[in-house]
């Protein structure tokens, strides 16, 4: 499945670029004046190689929620086992990446690709939270195994892991795309994955660990410092080589970076947008764009993370963040505050008269 999606991914279609790009120099408004909106419509017309592109809805947001063994090094003071009980508030419709789906119209689509232990019991809604729009949260079990092994110590997956992981990406992007979605949303849960996200952006960039690596949830001084120190340690240990993507997740990644990967991989291969959400997502991108560098074409920057390795992971991509509001929490949340924002790039292309048909002056 990996390499089949590989050669389905395809360049932009240019024909349909110069289309957009010319429509945008002669709607009403001064050339250049939506900045970067006009250059992401061009991009998502060569992407549907068409001219309007479509618009990007329904949207649907993927989580993908994985343990750690790399926890056991004390680089965060949350318990392993509140992955486990976030997939039960996600299902029940309490999270944030809920509250924003809701608002934007988007599902929500959890999927246990290597959770330690069994999910949290589904509890009703909280008081208050309105279940009206998008249909309620579903569960995808696809475990690749309970948690990974410690990155510090040795490889945290076998490649035949990582590859199940990847592949459970693709799987789950091609039944999104197949159910109706015009956009994919990347969502992440996983206590302590931070970690191996820096390691990933460390080893993709060829960056200093210091420089990648964040303080997550907020840990303290110390905590933060035996952080790197682990990414640091891993990347010794490994020595893992950027041109073996699946070599690196497997060495020093974890199951739901793997499988966002996949996600990226299967909707560049159907030709879909994908909105990528914070410092997760970024090192899974570059994972992406390592297998296939024109897989890019399809990755959308929701928002900038304040996570450092975020910044370095988008510039390695060639990426400009949508917003920027200082935000660290994951699960999607970024991603889907973005999500009208790239509407409304899309739209402008629909709606917007030209000089000639609105009668307007030009310069």
């Amino acid at each position: 499945m990996l390499e089949t999606t590989m050669a389905a991914i395809r360049p932009l279609d240019e024909q349909a670029m110069a289309a957009a790009a010319d429509v945008q120099r002669r709607l009403t408004k001064p050339a250049g004046s939506l900045g970067v909106l006009e250059d992401l419509s061009v991009r998502l017309a060569g992407l549907a190689g068409a001219c309007p592109p479509p618009l990007p809805e329904p949207a649907a947001v993927a989580v993908f929620a994985g343990d750690h063994g790399v926890h056991a090094q004390g680089v965060t003071p949350w318990p392993q086992e509140v992955t486990a009980q976030m997939i039960g508030n996600f299902l029940a419709g309490g999270a944030v990446v809920n509250a924003f789906a809701r608002q934007a119209g988007a599902t929500v689509t959890v999927v246990d690709v290597g959770v330690a232990t069994p999910p949290a019991p589904v509890e009703a809604p909280p008081s208050g939270a309105s279940t009206a729009g998008a249909a309620g949260p579903r569960l995808v079990e696809a475990n690749v195994r309970r948690g990974t092994r410690d990155l510090s110590v040795t490889a945290a997956l076998t490649r035949d892991e990582a590859r199940a992981a990847v592949e459970t990406g693709i799987r789950v992007a091609g039944e999104l795309v197949d159910a109706g979605a015009a956009v994919l949303l990347t969502g992440d849960m996983g206590i302590g994955n931070t970690t191996p996200a820096a390691a990933l952006i460390a080893a993709f960039a060829g960056a200093d660990p210091a420089a990648v690596t964040g303080r997550g949830t907020g840990v303290d001084d110390q905590t933060y410092q035996r952080k790197i120190e682990v990414v640091r340690t891993a990347l010794r240990r490994h020595e893992p080589d950027p041109a073996d993507p699946l070599g690196v997740l497997a060495t020093v990644g974890g199951l739901e970076h793997a499988a966002l990967a996949g996600l990226i991989l299967g909707a560049a291969a159907r030709r879909v947008p994908v909105l990528l959400d914070g410092v997760i997502a970024g090192s899974a991108a570059l994972a992406a764009a390592a297998f296939v560098p024109s897989a890019t074409d399809a990755m959308v920057a929701g928002h900038r993370s304040v996570e450092p390795g975020a910044t370095v992971a988008l510039r390695r991509l060639g990426l400009t963040p949508l917003v920027d509001l200082g935000l660290r929490l994951g699960e999607g949340t970024g991603a889907l505050l973005a999500l009208p924002v790239v509407a409304g790039a899309v739209r402008v292309l629909h709606e917007v008269a030209t000089f000639d048909s609105a009668g307007v002056a030009e310069k």
